[in-house]
Parts: C-alpha cells; structure tokens; sequence
C-alpha cells in the first residue's frame, strides 16, 4: 500500500494541504510562498499515487491501521486518481494566476481557504466511506464560501449568504442519508454497503433520493441553482474559477459514485434527472444569452453544464452503462479545465478592458488579444467540437444514445450544444468587431504572466481530447465505472 520510500500517498494527498492551509494562517506575510508550495507537493503526491495505482491497480489503506467497518479506509482507483490529477493542475495554474492578486486582504486570506478547499476535494475523491464524505463535503462548503466573499462587497457578501444556505440544507439531507443508512445496516463503508445493497431496497433509495437532493443543491442543477450565478460570478477571478471547476465536481462525483455503489436508480429517478438535467441546459443557455456582464455569462453557462452531465447519468439509466458513465467523467474533466480558464480570461479581459460589459467589449480600443484567444479556446471545448475533450465526452453520450435508440437525449444534447455556439458568439463578435471604436486601436501588445495560465489550461481542455482514448483507459483501473479490473495497460 505504500511505494518503496514506505509513503503512503493517499495519506499525503490530503494531510499535505491541510498542513499548509494552517501553515498559511499561521505565517500570513509567507501565505502565498506557502500556498503554492503546498499545491505543488500535493499535486507530486496525486502523480505519484497515479504511478503506484497504474502498477498495482486499485489500492485501499486502512487509516491507523483501522480497516473498515470500524475504521475509515482510503481508496484510489482510476476514477480517483483522474480526479485528483485534474484538482492538482488546475489548482496549480489556478494558484499561479492568484500570484497577482494585490490587495493584501484578498492575498492573505485566499491561500489558506484555497488549501483547506483543496483538502476537502482530495478527502472526497479518496473517501471509502459515507460519513467521511459528508465530512470532506462539509469543508469544501466552508472553504468555498469564504473564496465567494473574499471580494468583500455587499454583492459578494449576499452571494455567500445565499451559498451558505443552500450548502446547509443540502449537507442536513446528505446526513440524513448518512444516518439512513447506519440505522438500518450499522455501517457506512461503501464497499460493505456494495454487497448489502439489493434490488428494490426501499432503505438505499431513499438514501440515494435524500444524497441526490442534497447534491442538487450543492452543485446548482435546475431548479436549486438560484445561488450559483452571483456566487461565481461576483468572486475574484481565481475563486471563480476554482469554484466553478472544482467545487461542483465534487458533489458531481459523490453522486457518480452511490450510483455505482449502493443501489442503481429506479427508471421514475432517471426519468425526473434526465429531465431536471435538460430543463438545466436549456434555462442556463438562455440566461446566458441574456446575461448583460462577460464573468455572469459564464456563471450561467455552467448551470447548462451541470445539466448536461445529469443528462449522462440519466442516460446511464437504471442499467448503469459503463460508456455513460465514462462519458460523464469525461465531460466533467473537460468542463474543470475549460471553464477555469474562462473565468481567469475573462477576469484579465476585465483588468484589460476595464470592465465586462458584453454589449460595450466591441468598443473598447483595447484588445487583450491573447486573453480573448484562450476565451475561444475554452468555448471550443465547452462547445463540443473536436478535437477537445468535450467533443469526446458528446460523442460517447450520443453514440450510446443512439445505439440504444435513445434519440431524445441526442436531441437534447444537440440542442443544448447550439445553445452555447450562440452564448459564445456573443461574446466573439464582440471581440472580432472593430467598426464601433471610437478612436484609434491600442491592441494589448505581447501577453503578460497573468496570460500564461489560462492558455495553459484552454490548450489542456484541447489536448486532453487527443488522449481521450489512454484517459479512459485509466478510469477502469479498479471498475469504479463498471470497466474491467486491473492495471493500466
């Protein structure tokens, strides 16, 4: 369980950013040194538990030498990992965009909340165990609703209110279910529940409604999305992004993974998420459409991608196909890298610029051009053309649609994707447009640091298209999407 040098990596991915979120509160003047050093020794951890899971397959490790059910187990399987590397570089570049911040409030207090967010995100996608994910669930919650008010206005500060309130009665259903479940089995492992669990368990689908409620919320899918628009769209720029990348996919993949665990959800459920999922992508789309500020456009834009990956469950049905399921993991890394490298342009198009007002960006003199190009590179993702990884998570949604001759998600999807060609042609024209410039074109020349991290992430949302397949491969280290068991090949 542990690599030759005796570490066990799990373990580190989740104490080291915890340690440096407190190392952070402790010494403020050094948070910044502190918080990125801290985010690169977590993120070496996640690639080195990468390494041991590709050799040795899926790994579990008893915390304190206690296994379940008495004790609380950590496991790394593909999807895990997958997920943990995705936090790590995206918070990395993320991380490196935040160097700029230079009100000293901001900067003292985003590294430790950033840290001990990071924390709760490696404690979910490692948890084995359900009350261990309310807890990691719990500190993501805390941790994002200070990166929402951090900007420290009467906006940020009701935006926060409001996040706060749909967090804590989405975490009062999640221990619902929790408790749910301890009363009636008298443990809370996942893999235990696994071989409890059986078709038609009154019990777990009550458990798996009260999660999926209390997840609803937590992730904003139609109609419990009322907080996230302000919340993502008011934050400074690097919590927006992190808030919109990575906060959502946690609760995502808790979702995710009580399907493939506890019990498969009845066809009334599937029908009712498929249905919210598409109701989501329409809503948010036109939101967007009408959205009059560059950063809200993009805060709606991820309520139709939230609806859009609910689409994927649904369409994984009852039956959990394993394709849906990777599709929808395939969807979820693509969205966390797009959408953080929009909200970091969109935030330097509005340090550019001046502000973020879609229908004056056309006559602006000045053209943050390298920013505006890692925009349009991450809408070609969250569109869905090729060769992105957007493109390749659609693809496998429809063609097992199709294959089972589900036509009315390959409708959905098809329309939800000319939704956001339009969304983003908004904001295009006005970035190719120079005819209403009053006065002469000062185009912002070469690119500046802030730059360098969103294009990053933009041409990662492309290339990870091109490995698609050798992803995929990964995720069905261990079955957790219903994929063959082993090592990678």
């Amino acid at each position: 369980m542990a690599d030759l040098a005796g570490i066990d990596w799990a373990v580190a991915a989740v104490l080291l950013p915890l340690i440096g979120a407190m190392a952070c509160f402790a010494v403020p003047r050094a948070a910044a040194t502190i918080g990125l050093a801290a985010v690169a020794v977590t993120g070496a951890a996640a690639l080195a538990l990468g390494l041991q899971v590709a050799a040795e397959g899926a790994l579990t490790v008893p915390l304190g030498g206690w296994g379940a059910p008495l004790g609380i187990d950590l496991r790394a399987d593909g999807l895990s990992v997958v997920m943990l590397v995705m936090t790590a570089g995206v918070g990395l570049l993320v991380s490196l965009s935040a160097l700029g911040e230079r009100d000293a409030r901001r900067r003292r207090y985003f590294w430790p909340l950033w840290l001990l967010l990071l924390t709760g995100l490696n404690g979910v996608y490692l948890s084995g165990d359900l009350f261990n994910l309310y807890v990691m669930i719990e500190v993501i919650s805390i941790a994002a609703i200070g990166l929402t008010v951090l900007r420290g206005n009467l906006a940020a500060l009701k935006a926060g209110l409001e996040y706060l309130f749909a967090s804590m009665v989405g975490a009062i259903l999640f221990l619902l279910a929790v408790g749910l479940v301890y009363l009636n089995y008298g443990r809370l492992d996942l893999s235990g529940l696994a071989g409890i669990a059986g078709a038609g368990d009154a019990v777990l689908a009550a458990v798996l409604a009260l999660t999926l409620v209390g997840m609803a919320l937590k992730t904003a899918l139609f109609p419990l999305h009322y907080w996230l628009p302000a919340a993502h769209a008011g934050a400074t720029a690097p919590a927006s992004a992190l808030l919109s990348a990575l906060v959502v996919k946690a609760s995502l993949y808790i979702v995710l993974r009580l399907f493939q665990y506890l019990v498969a959800p009845s066809e009334v459920m599937v029908t009712l998420i498929g249905a919210l999922g598409a109701t989501a992508m329409l809503w948010g789309g036109i939101q967007a459409l009408r959205a009059p500020r560059l950063k809200l456009l993009v805060a709606w834009s991820t309520v139709a991608q939230v609806g859009l990956i609910f689409v994927a469950f649904a369409r994984a049905g009852a039956d959990g196909t394993a394709e849906s399921w990777k599709a929808a993991a395939l969807i979820m890394l693509a969205h966390a890298l797009a959408k953080a490298a929009m909200f970091l342009a969109a935030g330097r198009i509005k340090d550019e610029v001046g502000h973020d007002e879609i229908a004056r960006l056309d006559r602006s003199p000045i053209r943050p051009t390298l920013a505006q190009f890692t925009f349009a590179l991450a809408a070609i993702s969250l569109i869905g053309l090729p060769p992105t990884a957007g493109f390749a998570g659609k693809w496998m949604l429809m063609e097992g649609a199709i294959a089972a001759g589900y036509w009315h998600w390959v409708v959905v999807t098809l329309v939800g994707t000319l939704l956001s060609v339009a969304v983003f042609s908004r904001v295009l024209a006005g970035f190719l447009r120079f005819d209403r410039v009053r006065g002469p074109l000062g185009e912002h020349q070469g690119w500046a640091l802030a730059d360098a991290p969103p294009l990053v992430l933009a041409l990662g949302a492309l290339g990870l298209g091109l490995i698609a397949v050798q992803v995929l491969a990964f995720l069905e280290i261990g079955a957790p999407l219903g994929g063959t068991t082993g090592v990678w090949p």
